[in-house]
């Protein structure tokens, strides 16, 4: 079971190219997916980023507030390291329970992993290849404030509250340009799918 790791900053086609792959037949483990399983009512981690961040972080109906909490991690290191702190482990934890029940089901599928924080908490991990989806910081703003609607100095404090995209570069085993058009990104993604065939019958 090949386990890759698929990691980019925000906006930078991550998840267009774990979609293809997917496409294709890969299985797609969404961290994001992982954090908010871990952060649900009632939960260990939930109780956790209320005693640290206050009681006002949870909404009436117990769920996370995910927007008041990223008003109040983002663009502050220290905070944003003690959520960090809170979370990373546990949805470590899951992550790896997914893999390991990803294997069970089927030893030979490919194993996709779409995890934004790979630098800040997963380079560690036993990869097989590295996948980073890489566009400049000036398009993915761009992205940020066409598609998702946030205005120009969230969008710019989003992208500064991760590690620099150099980081990012300097561990990728296979680096994506994602700046030119969906057809282009969609043509690399097929291009790493045909490259991971290969590999596994080798």
């Amino acid at each position: 079971m090949p386990l890759i790791a698929l990691t980019g900053g925000i906006a930078s086609g991550k998840s267009t190219i774990a979609a293809q792959l997917a496409a294709h037949g890969a299985v797609v483990i969404d961290a994001d997916r992982i954090v908010r399983d871990v952060q649900a009512p009632g939960s260990p981690v939930l109780a956790r980023i209320a005693a640290e961040f206050g009681t006002e972080m949870i909404q009436a109906d117990g769920a996370l507030d995910r927007a008041r909490l990223g008003a109040r991690v983002f663009g502050d290191a220290d905070a944003l390291g003690r959520l960090n702190a809170i979370v990373h482990p546990a949805v470590k934890a899951e992550s790896q329970r997914r893999f390991a029940e990803a294997l069970t089901a089927d030893p030979s599928a490919v194993v996709v992993y779409d995890v934004p924080l790979l630098v800040e908490a997963r380079v560690d991990d036993p990869w097989d290849l590295i996948v980073v989806a890489d566009a400049p910081a000036s398009e993915r703003e761009d992205r940020l404030v066409r598609e998702r609607g946030l205005d120009r100095d969230e969008a710019r404090k989003r992208i500064a509250s991760q590690v620099p995209d150099e980081r990012r570069r300097e561990i990728a085993d296979v680096l994506v340009d994602t700046a030119g058009s969906l057809a282009d990104t969609l043509r690399q993604a097929d291009e790493l799918w045909q490259r991971l065939q290969t590999e596994s019958r080798a």
